[in-house]
């Protein structure tokens, strides 16, 4: 059974839907990133679990309680925001231990002087330094307690963040987008931090972001949203192998797919290249499909071995690969190859080359943007014959 889950969530901002009716839950545990360009309604989405916002239709579920109608502070979530939102006249220690305050200190308790004054108070308060300490010891900025967010760097400024919404122990953590702040180097390094984080907790987190790289190397599964939609929630392999909807084929993957439109022909087969797909729906003479192939699939045509003709764009550099932008000879189409650097040796724009697809990687979709199931196939003398699946 899902610790969490979200419930046909709909919301509406001026008439405009921003949520369609999402759905998604989450097992004890698991690390969900919720990816997608910007204005999808990742962060809304986000908002209305924390109890920031409302939706206008839908339900939220923790732990088997319906919490859609409850106060923000009653929902026992915590969330680290993209600014991190630390108290800037706080040290690190006080604003670790802002939610514990809040929770277990009373009014009069949260007062420095009389709360010294309280025997109850004092040993609350005692407790609630000697679990910021053990926090901030587990995430190694014990050091960093006694300063000011405008004292520390941008990495340590998000652990202290981090702490603050573990030390109150949630029942789901959700973040925002926290590494955007950070440079590459530390973000790389902060990816590791925050699964090992998330494991230590136990508990379900949804992690929003709009970096594809994130979203593939830290969670458990990927949730892909266009346009208000959950288009797809798989694991990182699976939405990146098997996309079940032309727009997450598209969404992730640097550099992007290679997409090139065509129609099914007169013997109901599919054109890609020198492949023949033979698309296992039945689909109409002319019917208008998208043949798609990521770059990492297209090669160089050895001498004699035949391809699609193109001439090279332009080359770029990255070190440990090369991709290359060719123009398709037959057909308006641009297809981009990723080479290693040793398959690009000699290459330059304006060459001529002939390129190659691996027929088992080429993903065919319907006119609406639906995945659609084929066998590659070769049509000789007349006969089709199915080479696999």
């Amino acid at each position: 059974m899902s610790v969490f889950s979200l419930r046909d969530i709909n919301k509406s901002y001026a008439g405009n839907s921003i949520l369609k009716g999402v759905s998604l839950e989450a097992e004890p545990g698991e690390f969900i990133a919720l990816v997608g360009p910007s204005g999808c309604g990742k962060s809304t989405l986000l908002r209305i679990v924390a109890g920031l916002d409302h939706a206008d239709r839908g339900e939220i579920v923790i732990g088997g309680e319906e919490v859609s109608g409850k106060a923000a502070g009653d929902r026992n979530i915590a969330m680290v925001f993209q600014s991190y939102a630390l108290y800037p006249h706080l040290t690190a220690g006080q604003n670790i231990a802002v939610p514990l305050a809040m929770r277990r200190l009373s009014t009069a308790g949260r007062l420095p002087l009389i709360g010294a004054m309280l025997a109850e108070q004092r040993r609350v308060r005692a407790d609630i330094q000697r679990q910021v300490q053990e926090m901030a010891a587990s995430l190694k900025i014990d050091h960093l307690l006694d300063r000011k967010p405008g004292q520390m760097s941008g990495g340590q400024r998000q652990r202290v963040a981090l702490a603050r919404a573990m030390v109150r122990h949630p029942n789901v953590f959700l973040m925002d987008e926290p590494l955007s702040n950070l440079d590459a180097n530390l973000r790389v390094h902060a990816r590791g931090e925050i699964v090992e984080l998330h494991r230590k907790a136990g508990v379900p987190t949804l992690y929003v972001t709009h970096d594809q790289s994130e979203a593939l190397s830290m969670a458990d599964r990927v949730a892909v949203m266009i346009g208000g939609r959950l288009l797809q929630l798989d694991s990182p392999r699976r939405i990146y192998d098997d996309p079940a909807h032309l727009e997450v084929a598209k969404f992730l993957g640097q550099p992007r797919i290679n997409v090139l439109q065509t129609v099914v022909d007169n013997r109901g087969l599919v054109q890609a290249g020198d492949v023949r797909l033979a698309p296992r729906s039945h689909l109409k003479s002319a019917t208008a499909v998208t043949v798609a192939f990521r770059p990492e699939f297209v090669r160089l045509a050895g001498a004699g071995e035949g391809g699609m003709p193109a001439r090279i764009e332009r080359l770029e550099f990255l070190g440990s690969e090369v991709v290359v932008f060719t123009k398709l000879a037959a057909m308006d189409g641009v297809v981009v190859a990723k080479l290693a650097p040793s398959a690009a040796i000699g290459l330059e724009a304006g060459q001529r080359v002939e390129l190659k697809l691996d027929p088992r990687t080429i993903l065919l979709f319907d006119e609406h943007g639906e995945r659609l199931a084929a066998s590659v196939a070769t049509v000789s003398a007349g006969q089709e014959e199915v080479l696999h699946g």
